[in-house]
């Protein structure tokens, strides 16, 4: 794995997720979630159109996470107070790919914070709450059994200012 990140302009995308706030201690719950909007996209017939994805909001002092767990879509989707309609926010990412176990990923976060220290690059923060910091899961599990092989991405939304 590579630990220097590079910067990607993206486009504004779509998505279909569910927010909610776990511990690491009930990440299965969190985990969960991703069958949970793939059936509810499903259910209404809309495919994804890319990876299942977590976007982290924030974490309090307590080590409670706010997260979504989604799906990217083509087009806007209605949610139904459970599952909400988002978009990921257009701008440049840091993007750095993580190989290995997702347990491990907090290295591959530490190489992102240090990159951003280096160099000066701030990620976007809005009122203690993170703009766009995305982990997508890049290797389906029911096709490669062996943690040590998943890829999974991980993409910061620089700051503007």
């Amino acid at each position: 794995m590579t630990t220097e990140p590079h910067v990607e302009s993206r486009t504004e995308q779509p998505y279909a997720s569910i927010r909610t706030t776990a511990p690491l201690t009930e990440w299965g719950r969190v985990n969960a979630l991703v069958p949970e909007v793939l059936d509810w996209l499903t259910a209404r017939g809309t495919t994804p159109v890319g990876a299942p994805f977590y976007r982290y909001h924030a974490v309090d002092p307590t080590g409670l996470i706010d997260v979504e767990v989604g799906w990217p879509v083509r087009e806007p989707v209605e949610g139904d107070g459970r599952v909400a309609a988002g978009v990921r926010p257009a701008g440049d990412y840091a993007v750095l790919d993580h190989l290995g176990d997702p347990d491990r990923i907090r290295e591959t976060f530490a190489a992102l914070d240090d990159w951003s220290a280096r160099t000066g690059t701030g990620f976007a923060v809005r009122d203690g709450v993170w703009a766009g910091r995305f982990e997508t899961y890049l290797t389906h599990p029911d096709e490669v059994a062996d943690l040590g092989e998943w890829r999974t991405e991980v993409a910061y939304l620089l700051s503007t200012e």
